[in-house]
C-alpha cells in the first residue's frame, strides 16, 4: 500500500483533513515553491490568535479565582495565575503582565508553545468541572504582548536592576534557560557575559519550533525585551569547545551558568544515513525554515517519513505538510501512551493530515542514485516487558526522511570535570553542578521534562542560588 493511499484512508477515519492547498505542486522529489502564495501564508499564520480585549475580559470572567489555586501549583514557574487574570478582569493588562514576567521573564513565549493543555489548564477547576478550562495561555499572551508592545514603544523595561555588585557571571547558551538566567542575575545587580553559538540568540525558541506556533518574528522580539533590562552582553558564534573554554570562564568570572542544551543528535545506524540525499535531521529542517526569509524556497518531499514521537518529530512532520508534501507520516517504535509528543500535539499532526503509525522502528533505508527512495520498518511489541522486533517489515516509498529520535549532549570541554550521567548534566536542587562555582539548567541537565518553562524555572532558580552564593 502506498503512502498517499495511508494518508487519504486516516485523514477520512480521524475526520480531518489537510490545510487548504489549491496550488499544491505534485511533482515527485524534493523541490520547493509547492504552493501558492495564499497558501504558505494560510498554513504558516499564528495558529492560536490572540484574544481581542473583549475575549479576554469574557475569559477571564469564567476564573473562579480559586485561594488554593490547582493551576499555580501545575505551572513549573509558579505564575500567580489567579492573580494576574483577576488583574486583567479589572483592566490591569501591564499590572497582570508584571505578575506573569516576575515570575517567568519569557511568559510570552511560554504562552505560545508550552502546553498548556497538559499543566496549568489540566489542573483547571473549570476542566474538572465542566471539561473546558480557563484559556490561562491565551490570557497570558494577551498581557505580556501588551507590555512587550508598551516597551518596544516607550524603550522601557518593567523591571530595574538593583545596585551593581561588582561581579561577573558568564552564561553560555542564549536558550530559555540561558536567558532566564542572565535576566535574572542582571535584576540583581550582576553583570552578564551571555555567549552563544549561533548566529542569533534564543535557542530552540528561535530555531527549533514550528514557525507557526511563534510567527512574526515573535522569538527575537523576545530576546530584545529580555535583554532590555541592561547589564547583558552578548557574544555570539562561540560554542563551548570551541572558542571559549569552562576553564577559562571559571578563571575570569566568578560565576558560571550552563544553558548549553543538547547541541548533537541520535542517529538511526543505518546504512546510508549520512550519504543519501534526501536524509536528514528533523531539528535541522525545521532550523532552515525558521531562518527561511521567503517559505517558497524552502524545498519538502513528496512523501515525508519522519522517525520519532516527541514534540520535534510533530512539528516537522506537520511543517512539512504545509509546505506542501503530498504525504507526511510519523513512524515511533511504540505505542501511542509512549509518545513524548502531548495528546493535543498528536490531534494536531492528524488535523493536518499527518499519519501516525507506531509499533515500527527502521531497519533500512533504500536508495536509487544516491537519493533516498523509501524505508523499511519492523513491527515491534512488548514482549516479557522488553520491546522486540516482530520480523514483520513494511516499507514505506519516500523522497525525504526525517529524523527526530533525541539529542545528545556534547561534553568534550568538561566531561571529566564534570559529573554527567545519562547523557545529561548532574545537578542538585539548586541548579549546581559537581564543579564548583558552575551551574546549569534546562535540556542539558536532568531536572525534569524538556519543556521551555521547565528551562527558563532552571534559569531562574541557577541565578537565584549563583546571587546567594556570589554574596555569602
Amino acid at each position: 500500500m502506498s503512502l498517499s493511499t495511508v494518508t487519504s484512508t486516516s485523514s477520512r477515519q480521524a475526520g480531518s483533513v489537510s490545510p487548504p492547498q489549491s496550488g499544491t505542486n505534485s511533482a515527485g522529489g524534493i523541490i520547493a515553491g509547492r504552493l501558492s502564495a495564499q497558501d504558505y501564508a494560510a498554513g504558516f499564520a499564528d495558529i492560536h490568535p490572540a484574544l481581542s480585549k473583549h475575549e479576554a475580559f469574557v475569559e477571564a470572567d469564567r476564573c473562579y479565582f480559586c485561594f488554593d489555586a490547582p493551576c499555580q501549583k501545575a505551572c513549573p514557574t509558579s505564575i500567580d495565575i489567579p492573580l494576574f487574570i483577576r488583574q486583567i478582569s479589572t483592566n490591569n493588562d501591564l499590572g497582570s503582565a508584571h505578575t506573569i514576567l516576575d515570575a517567568n521573564i519569557m511568559g510570552g513565549m511560554c504562552a505560545r508553545v508550552c502546553p498548556t493543555e497538559t499543566l496549568c489548564e489540566e489542573a483547571c477547576v473549570r476542566e474538572a468541572a465542566e471539561g473546558k478550562p480557563v484559556k490561562i495561555g491565551l490570557l497570558q499572551r494577551h498581557a505580556v504582548d501588551a507590555m512587550m508592545a508598551q516597551a518596544q514603544a516607550h524603550k522601557t523595561h518593567p523591571f530595574k536592576r538593583a545596585a551593581a555588585s561588582g561581579k561577573k557571571v558568564a552564561v553560555v547558551g542564549a536558550g530559555p534557560a540561558g536567558l532566564s538566567a542572565a535576566h535574572r542575575l542582571s535584576q540583581l545587580g550582576h553583570d552578564v557575559a551571555l555567549f552563544d553559538a549561533r548566529e542569533k540568540l534564543g535557542g530552540l525558541n528561535e530555531y527549533g519550533i514550528a514557525a507557526y506556533k511563534a510567527p512574526d518574528n515573535f522569538a527575537q522580539k523576545e530576546v530584545d525585551f529580555v535583554l532590555g533590562i541592561g547589564g547583558i552582553t552578548p557574544t555570539l558564534n562561540k560554542k563551548l569547545g570551541k572558542g571559549i573554554h569552562l576553564d577559562t570562564l571559571r578563571r575570569d568570572f566568578d560565576a558560571v551558568f550552563l544553558g548549553i542544551g543538547l547541541a548533537s543528535v541520535n542517529t538511526l545506524g543505518l546504512s546510508g544515513e549520512g550519504k543519501l540525499a534526501g536524509v536528514r535531521e528533523a531539528i535541522d529542517f525545521i532550523a532552515d525554515l525558521r531562518q527561511a526569509q521567503n517559505l517558497a524556497t524552502v524545498p519538502v518531499g513528496s512523501h515525508v517519513v519522519v522517525v520519532g514521537g516527541g514534540m520535534t518529530a510533530v512539528d516537522a512532520a506537520v511543517q512539512a505538510k504545509r509546505l506542501g508534501a503530498l504525504s507526511v507520516t510519523i513512524a515511533y517504535r511504540r505505542g501511542p501512551a509512549d509518545m513524548k509528543a502531548s495528546a493535543y500535539e498528536q490531534e494536531l499532526a492528524k488535523i493536518n493530515g499527518v499519519i501516525i503509525r507506531h509499533w515500527l522502528k527502521p531497519v533500512r533505508l533504500h536508495g536509487n542514485t544516491g537519493a533516498v527512495s523509501a524505508i523499511s520498518f519492523e513491527s515491534t511489541a512488548m514482549i516479557d516487558g522488553k520491546l522486540t522486533g516482530t520480523g514483520q517489515i513494511t516499507k514505506f516509498a519516500s523522497d525525504m526522511v526525517l529524523t527526530a529520535i533525541g539529542q545528545i549532549l556534547v561534553s568534550d570541554d568538561f566531561n571529566e570535570a564534570m559529573t554527567v550521567r545519562d547523557g545529561k548534566i548532574v545537578v542538585d536542587s539548586a541548579r549546581a553542578t559537581s564543579l564548583h562555582g558552575v551551574w546549569a539548567g534546562g535540556d542539558c541537565t536532568a531536572t525534569g521534562e524538556d519543556l521551555t518553562v521547565s528551562a527558563v524555572e532552571d534559569g531562574k532558580q541557577a541565578a537565584l542560588a549563583i546571587d546567594r552564593a556570589l554574596r555569602a
